[in-house]
């Protein structure tokens, strides 16, 4: 009865902790792409194959649901895999959603022409493959009008949160949100699109100023998977086990997320 967790990384963690917080009777299989993070700086089609293999890795793993935990991946893949890869009996699922719904206040299943929503102007934080995909603005413009969205690619982020340098990211940042405000002074919501981002989710907010409401992913998830498994209960598959895995180095791996989730946690090579 296992659900799948992807990231090309580390980042997707947030997620699963979140989930994990949630659902704690679901088993969760996580999975990271260690080897070939981060998925911000490649172009599509490599990133559509690469999210394939790590999906049908956790197939192989009784997770006939799959959360890809990963903005990247949900930018530059999910809608490819959804059209012409997925099997009728398996299911993927973005971290868009969740997002949208939140900010719009408008559930997915609403499919009732686009409207105005209180949030004008929105920031938008995410790796360059996210920002340049515009998916995010595509999914959002389907639900509501009148919103300006700024993109901000955030360079150096998820590398720097992958290597612990926490000064480093901080510092990255503080860069990248003054680049944004050059072009969106007065942003009234900030989007972490990517999920790496909770673990800066402070020092964005502190950059930003306390004005600014900052929506990030990892709770929203949680929630949604939890309203989807509810009302689609047999997407659980087989597995009954929970396990992380990893195309890295697992002693590696496994030391860093330990000090991110701040509990042992063990990867074994995929």
């Amino acid at each position: 009865m296992a659900v799948g967790i992807f990231d090309s990384g580390l980042g997707g963690l947030t997620v699963y902790d979140a989930v994990s917080k949630r659902l704690p009777d679901v088993p969760l299989v996580y999975f990271g792409d260690n080897a070939h993070a981060p998925y911000g700086v490649r172009d599509a089609d490599d990133i559509y194959d690469l999210t394939t293999k790590s999906v049908e890795r956790l197939w192989d793993a009784g997770c006939d649901l799959v959360i890809l935990a990963c903005n990247t991946a949900s930018a530059a893949a999910l809608r490819r895999m959804q059209e012409s890869f997925l099997p009728e009996n398996k299911r993927v699922l973005g971290v868009f959603v969740p997002l949208i719904e939140a900010l719009t206040e408008r559930r997915w299943g609403d499919n009732s022409p686009p409207r105005e929503v209180a949030v004008k102007h929105v920031a938008l934080f995410a790796t360059p493959a996210t920002v340049s995909s515009r998916a995010f603005q595509r999914e959002l413009a389907f639900r509501a009008i009148g919103v300006d969205v700024e993109a901000q690619a955030c360079g150096g982020v998820v590398d720097a949160i992958e290597d612990g340098d926490v000064i480093l990211a901080e510092a990255l940042v503080r860069s990248h949100v003054d680049a944004l405000k050059r072009k969106m002074p007065h942003p009234e919501a900030a989007i972490l699109g990517c999920t790496h981002y909770p673990w800066m989710e402070e020092a964005f907010q502190a950059a930003l100023g306390e004005d600014v409401k900052v929506y990030s992913q990892a709770n929203l998830v949680a929630d949604s998977l939890g309203d989807y498994l509810r009302r689609h209960p047999t997407m659980i598959g087989s597995g009954t086990d929970s396990m992380f895995l990893t195309t890295g180095d697992p002693a590696r791996v496994s030391d860093r997320a330990t000090q991110f989730l701040r509990r042992k946690v063990e990867f074994i090579a995929a």
